[in-house]
C-alpha cells in the first residue's frame, strides 16, 4: 500500500516490447511497456485491454481503421478485436496497460517478440 511513481518505474528498464508488471488489482495487472515501430497483429479472445499513453503518440491499428492515441489519452481494445500497436515514426512510446493476469502478450500468435513472463518492478 505504497505510492508507485510511474516515471521512476519507466526509468528501471529500456527494452522495448517487453512489458513489466508494476501492480496487481484483484485478477488484473498494471503493466508498463516501451514501444517503437510496429508490433504484431493479434487479438485476445477473452480479455479487454486498456492502453494509456504516458509519453508519445500511439497508432492503434485495427483491420478497418487506425486510431491515434495521444499522450494522456486511453484506448480500450475489446476482447476478440484484432489490433496492432505502432509508434509514430521513430518515436518511443511509453504505455501503461491494464489487463487480466491471464492475458497472453500476443494472444494465440507466437512471434519473436512474444513474452511469456513479465518482470515485476
Amino acid at each position: 500500500m505504497n505510492p508507485i511513481n510511474i516515471k521512476e518505474k519507466f526509468g528501471k528498464f529500456s527494452k522495448q516490447w517487453h512489458p513489466h508488471q508494476i501492480a496487481t488489482v484483484d485478477d488484473m495487472q498494471v503493466i508498463l511497456a516501451k514501444i517503437q515501430g510496429e508490433f504484431v497483429w493479434h487479438k485476445h479472445d477473452e480479455e479487454d485491454e486498456l492502453f494509456y499513453v504516458q509519453k508519445g503518440t500511439l497508432e492503434m491499428h485495427f483491420r478497418d481503421k487506425v486510431e491515434i492515441v495521444k499522450e494522456g489519452e486511453i484506448i480500450v481494445v475489446p476482447k476478440g478485436v484484432e489490433h496492432c500497436p505502432k509508434s509514430v515514426g521513430d518515436e518511443e512510446v511509453h504505455l501503461l496497460l491494464f489487463e487480466k493476469l491471464a492475458t497472453k502478450h500476443t494472444g494465440e500468435v507466437v512471434h519473436e517478440r512474444t513474452q511469456t513472463q513479465y518482470p515485476k518492478i
